[in-house]
């Protein structure tokens, strides 16, 4: 039987970034073995259910490009054959009815024991495991029912899973044996913590997929660096296509610890991605992340702007800030606009034909000759002026896509 993983998550309002890298590495294992990924809904306990979260759900695994077949099912669409499949086992007397629900007899002795693909052999002793409600008094299965019986129905070769699933992994076990059913292949992930060791959480900042996609992150990076998150293919490479992702990656090399979520590697992963886009793909991007967010702004000059800040920036996000000038009216700094430079400054400008950035450079290189000062001193006050900040894209560049006349108004109207 070719390889079949499922993706299950519980509709509980957003898609939570620990869980979409486990969704990923499922994902990975399958592509990279010609098999076939699901994604399921484990909708048992419908008290948990969030409006709109499935939708947020699978948006967030499409923006990061990961694909399942079949389409999305979820775990109630098979009520029927689970009340069937639990009466089954009542006759059978491996289950027995309790006060209206249905519970499965476990062992008392021995071990109930796998051999996890990333966690190697675990056990479980028998005697601490209680026999198990698999279905309600009011004829829903719970989990620990409804999931391997799906498993089992889906043909599904491999359960790769959070590690906070390992206590659930013995009971399942016992119920696809009282089914009849070989349980799969189990795979227990590390848990994704932040930088302060505890698990990742609101309290270390975006914790969905949609929130990363509003910081401006690539969803090519965005991928890369979730692949690293607990797999390694050698210890040493790091940026990674998704074709190599898919021939690379394997269960023998995701650790058992808990992997850490580094912002810094991350947002340092996302400028390397942004600066390997063509400058029409970059641009292209930019102008939509902005459209997306409500920038009402000229497009002709975003595009234009585009190659003055893609070596510089390392977020979409961050582009408002950088580069906002070109579009809003700017509040400098007083305390950094040399009143003597800026006059200078208007008057060289003022003259300055034609209104290139290559004839700017040349008519402020002259402006420091003449005032027997170091470009530093100079441009400051200038830059400040016509862009609030003293960080900003080229000056030269800057001044052009602004133009003449608001450069000079900026200008002047800080001197005075």
């Amino acid at each position: 039987m070719s390889v079949r993983v499922r993706m299950a998550p519980s509709p509980t309002g957003f898609l939570h970034i620990g869980g979409v890298r486990t969704f990923l590495f499922n994902w990975l294992f399958a592509r990279g073995r010609d098999g076939e990924c699901l994604l399921r809904i484990e909708n048992t306990d419908t008290s948990r259910e969030v409006e709109e979260s499935v939708d947020q759900i699978e948006r967030s695994l499409r923006w990061l490009g990961i694909e399942w077949g079949g389409g999305t099912t979820f775990q109630l669409d098979r009520l029927e054959r689970a009340q069937e499949e639990a009466a089954r086992l009542v006759e059978a007397g491996s289950a027995y009815e309790d006060e209206g629900a249905i519970r499965i007899r476990m062992p008392n002795e021995g071990v109930t024991g796998w051999d996890d693909a990333i966690k190697g052999r675990i056990e479980f002793p028998n005697a601490q495991l209680e026999d198990l409600v698999i279905l309600r008094s009011d004829g829903r299965p719970t989990y620990n029912f409804a999931s391997p019986l799906d498993d089992w129905l889906d043909e599904i070769t491999h359960v790769i899973r959070g590690d906070d699933h390992v206590s659930n992994t013995p009971k399942q076990i016992h119920v696809l044996r009282a089914l009849g059913a070989e349980p799969p292949a189990y795979a227990h992930v590390p848990s994704v913590f932040g930088e302060d060791g505890r698990k990742l959480s609101k309290r270390h900042g975006a914790v969905s997929v949609d929130e990363f996609r509003d910081a401006g992150y690539l969803p090519e990076a965005l991928m890369n660096f979730l692949a690293l998150l607990g797999w390694a293919p050698d210890g040493e490479t790091t940026i990674m296509s998704r074709d190599e992702l898919f021939e690379r990656f394997s269960l023998e090399r995701v650790g058992a610890s808990p992997a850490t979520f580094d912002y810094a590697k991350l947002d340092w992963m996302n400028g390397v991605y942004l600066r390997a886009l063509s400058a029409e793909d970059y641009a292209g991007r930019l102008t939509t992340w902005l459209r997306e967010h409500e920038y009402d702004w000229p497009e002709e000059r975003v595009r234009a702007a585009a190659p003055l800040v893609q070596e510089k920036i390392g977020r979409f996000a961050e582009f408002p800030d950088f580069a906002g000038f070109l579009f809003h009216d700017v509040e400098p700094d007083p305390a950094l606009l040399d009143r003597r430079v800026l006059a200078a400054a208007e008057t060289a400008l003022s003259e300055t034909e034609p209104w290139t950035a290559a004839e700017i450079e040349t008519t402020l290189k002259r402006l420091c000759d003449e005032l027997g000062e170091k470009p530093r001193t100079v441009y400051l006050p200038i830059r400040v002026a016509v862009t609030g900040s003293r960080i900003s894209p080229g000056l030269y560049e800057s001044l052009e896509l602004l133009g003449r006349a608001e450069a000079l108004a900026r200008i002047q109207g800080k001197s005075e």
